[in-house]
């Protein structure tokens, strides 16, 4: 990651489980799409065994969070998370200013 500031998209929700939806193979080619999204910086995700997830992706700025979110595939990808994938879900934009940690 760059030094800060850059923009963290926060994304809760919680899925519905229902096997053969389609929901892996579209999570996977978002991933896979989003890395080719300029100003991507990169992206950390998590989910429970009761559904519930947190993925934080990583841009460099309010813009490339824009063109993502105008990505065809992604609108289309959010249109079924909302009609068929997650029972609920929240997205929080968030603009990071300081950054620290210990890496390996």
């Amino acid at each position: 990651m760059p030094k800060p500031p850059y923009y963290a998209v926060i994304f809760s929700s919680k899925r519905r489980e229902v096997p053969g939806d389609g929901y892996a193979e579209a999570a996977a080619r978002m991933a896979e799409l989003v890395q080719q999204q300029p100003g991507f910086l990169g992206a950390e995700s998590t989910r429970g065994d009761d559904g519930f997830g947190i993925t934080v992706a990583y841009f460099d700025s309010e813009a490339s969070i824009a063109a993502w979110r105008a990505n065809a595939e992604h609108a289309a990808a959010r249109a079924r998370g909302r009609s068929e994938w997650y029972e609920h879900f929240e997205l929080r934009i968030a603009r990071v200013e300081r950054a620290y940690g210990k890496q390996p």
